[in-house]
């Protein structure tokens, strides 16, 4: 398979795919395996399905009615792009006798629009406004699975979990908040077995880049003087700046800036004092006096409390690396990377915090697997023993020094004590 995404490969006869993946799916219904001829991406989500409790003849729910339904629409951030996504789909949609259908980060389907026999067709197996359908509640389909794995994805007849679903495939892209890069939720397409066509995923993958555009110029423009920039990768004090004015943070207070800026929203005492402390013993005085002096370096009206949370919104270059590696964009990504988040911080969340970061960012070089990336990777202090991505660039750029820079570390790694 070229594209893992993609549910066919180019000459691949549906019929005989369709005869196999009937089979496989019957083989992990009853017996929890998943043979291989079934792409990654379906099995890991026909076991995220098995693993929330979906059984393969279950039944949407339809979740919001009439009146609520309306309101949720018209407050909803995808509701701004509707007329884009008509523009480009809709008559795509009807012309094919598709569905154009467009989610909420939830699954919860908000608008299902296109050919009217279609839709009646459908609307048997409610897949209407109003119902759910996030993959822990019917399982493996394009717009659930979609917003789980936020990455735009094909599922093909007997790829859904669900038997009534299977007669049908459907292609979705995720769309972004394009300034905190959230997921709002999916656009769709969903027909008959011509859609596993390739270009039905880019097609679909293009729209939603299309409506993120529009949502980003839509936005209202922020002054600079009400956003704060934080950066905090490969450094151990953040540097803030915020009205023209840059603060060089002192470690604990790098840690809290970290936090909070990830959550807007706001975090009681209690949430802070585990996100930093190890040390159980540690009182909430002693966290009121460190907020206290961090209150004093930020200046008036910046923190708040009840909860604590940051009066200003926070573009952190933890942020931006996640955005890009969200979207595809790697080399943009390792480019943002300027070393581990807050690398002396011992504090629980800073520390899965950095090592979600430097594992995805790892895990998207050595799939990109280009050699100057890799290069770049394990030429820094922190990628010059990470032995998987050495073992990817001796694979993609095999040249002598590559070789023996990779047998001193698997000589390391045999010779190596275990820990006691």
């Amino acid at each position: 398979m070229t594209d893992p995404w993609v549910a066919l490969e180019p000459g691949a006869d549906p019929a005989e795919h369709l005869r196999m993946l009937r089979r496989a799916h019957e083989t992990f219904t009853e017996g929890g395996t998943v043979p291989r001829p079934v792409r990654p991406v379906v099995a890991d989500s026909w076991r995220r399905s098995a693993r929330a409790g979906v059984g393969p003849d279950a039944t949407p729910s339809v979740e919001l009615l009439d009146g609520d339904l309306g309101a949720y629409r018209a407050e909803h951030p995808l509701a701004r792009v509707m007329p884009l996504f008509r523009e480009l789909l809709g008559t795509f949609a009807a012309d094919g006798e598709h569905l154009l259908a467009v989610c909420d980060a939830h699954g919860r389907l908000l608008w299902v629009e296109g050919h009217a026999s279609t839709r009646r067709r459908a609307d048997r197996m409610n897949f209407v406004p109003g119902a759910r359908w996030a993959e822990t509640a019917v399982g493996t389909n394009a717009p659930g699975t979609a917003v789980a794995v936020d990455r735009p994805v094909q599922v093909f007849a007997a790829e859904h979990f669900i038997r009534q679903v299977q007669p049908w495939t459907c292609a979705a892209a995720p769309v972004h908040d394009p300034r905190t890069g959230r997921v709002l939720g999916a656009v769709d397409i969903t027909g008959g077995d011509g859609l596993a066509h390739p270009h039905s995923l880019g097609f679909v993958q293009a729209v939603a880049r299309a409506a993120e555009s529009q949502l980003a110029l839509l936005a209202p423009e922020m002054p600079a003087t009400d956003l704060a920039e934080l950066s905090a990768l490969g450094r151990d004090e953040a540097r803030l700046v915020v009205g023209g004015r840059a603060v060089r943070l002192s470690r604990r207070h790098s840690e809290l800036l970290v936090l909070l800026s990830r959550h807007p929203e706001g975090l009681t005492g209690d949430e802070l004092l585990c996100a930093l402390y190890e040390d159980e013993s540690v009182t909430p005085v002693t966290l009121r006096a460190e907020l206290a002096r961090l209150r004093r370096v930020l200046g008036p009206g910046l923190l708040e409390s009840r909860p604590y949370r940051l009066t200003v919104p926070v573009e952190s270059d933890v942020s931006v690396v996640e955005r890009r590696l969200e979207t595809g964009a790697v080399t943009a990504a390792a480019t943002a990377y300027s070393g581990p988040l807050l690398p002396s911080s011992q504090a629980p969340a800073v520390v899965r915090l950095r090592e979600r970061l430097a594992d995805g960012l790892r895990t998207a070089l050595i799939a990109r697997c280009d050699p100057d990336l890799l290069a770049d990777w394990v030429h820094t202090p922190w990628g010059e023993d990470d032995f998987d991505v050495w073992r990817a660039l001796a694979a993609a750029r095999p040249t002598a020094a590559v070789r023996a820079r990779l047998a001193a570390l698997e000589s390391e790694l045999v010779w190596r004590p275990a820990a006691t």
